[in-house]
């Protein structure tokens, strides 16, 4: 009895220990079976994603070397982690177009990017060596991007806002890869991206991966949605969203142009007036009580004769740029008209 007892349980199937990857502090991405055939299923699950970030989850053949087109894409499954990060969906074992070695691929679909990468095994799929990349090394993102910095006070003032563009690549190819040049692109709404080359001082080794840090900057003023692009041998590798926002202090500084300028010209014309304008000839004295009269108390009051004290304190002055002139002098009685 006990010896059918142990063939029993040796003729039971065994549960395949999960496969798991994950960097550090990154997501991570967990595996029912890490082996399975055409035409079965297996269970994905993870952590550690961005809370309802839409995934994609697909089988690629020779360790995703090419991209997508290494998928069996009409056979992958999009799911949406939770609140928390978590996923777990089915996939389908589907071929490959390309042989193995396999891998379960995983990557978001919008926003950030954030990818995994775990090995399976497809039964039965052929597997063939990878293939070699001509001396040149291959560089692959290992783990998701983000830009660093922050923007000054100068940059409130439309100065050019710059950031710093970090993520892990690591060399898949079979030759050594030494100051890889990375061609960094910025794209504005619809409009095409402007490439730079940028070159990163290092060497990677096959199996190596190393923090590639590269500095991005944008044109005075900038504002609005960017997004940063990234690519190594015409291929590319990373793309990061980049929102930028309005130097307002430009726009404060235009306002108070707008209201400066016309008070200050109204300012210099109103000087200028005061000096060119012609001096005041209306004068209008008192007559003095048993004096002589003079060619002055000719000038006729407001009633046509000879102004008082009241009439001159309440006499209106003249404008400053308009000077009225005299009253035409009245003939003076003579003697035979008052006797």
């Amino acid at each position: 009895m006990a010896v059918l007892a142990a063939l029993f349980a040796l003729l039971l199937p065994q549960p395949a220990a999960p496969a798991f990857a994950a960097d550090g502090d990154g997501p991570g991405v967990e595996l029912s079976r890490q082996r399975a055939e055409r035409g079965g299923e297996i269970t994905v699950s993870g952590s550690g994603w961005r809370p309802r970030a839409l995934l994609m989850i697909l089988v690629c053949g020779q360790n995703m070397i090419g991209g997508t087109d290494a998928c069996a894409n009409s056979e992958g499954r999009a799911v949406t982690a939770g609140a928390g990060g978590s996923f777990s969906g089915k996939l389908p074992v589907a071929a490959p177009p390309k042989p193995c070695p396999c891998v379960v691929h995983v990557a978001t679909v919008t926003g950030e990017r954030a990818a995994k990468d775990v090995p399976f095994t497809v039964a039965g799929h052929p597997t063939a060596p990878l293939p070699d990349s001509g001396g040149r090394g291959r560089l692959a993102v290992l783990a998701a991007t983000r830009l660093e910095g922050d923007d000054g006070v100068l940059v409130f003032f439309g100065a050019p806002p710059s950031r710093r563009l970090v993520f892990t690549v690591g060399n898949l190819g079979a030759a050594t890869v030494e100051d890889p040049v990375f061609r960094v692109g910025v794209a504005h709404g619809l409009y095409a991206p402007r490439w730079e080359e940028r070159r990163w001082r290092g060497t990677l080794k096959p199996g190596e991966k190393a923090l590639v840090k590269l500095d991005v900057e944008l044109p005075p003023g900038a504002h609005g949605d960017y997004e940063v692009s990234v690519e190594y041998g015409r291929k590319p590798m990373v793309s990061q969203p980049w929102d930028v926002g309005r130097p307002w202090g430009v726009t404060i500084f235009w306002i108070l142009l707008a209201v400066v300028v016309p008070a200050a010209v109204f300012r210099i014309g109103m000087a200028i007036v005061d000096r060119v304008r012609p001096p005041g000839r209306h004068r209008v004295t008192r007559r003095h009580s048993g004096g002589p009269a003079g060619p002055e108390d000719d000038v006729p009051g407001p009633e046509g004769g000879v102004p008082g004290p009241e009439d001159s304190a309440t006499a209106p002055a003249a404008l400053p740029w308009f000077t009225p002139d005299p009253a035409p002098r009245r003939p003076r009685p003579s003697a035979e008209e008052h006797p």
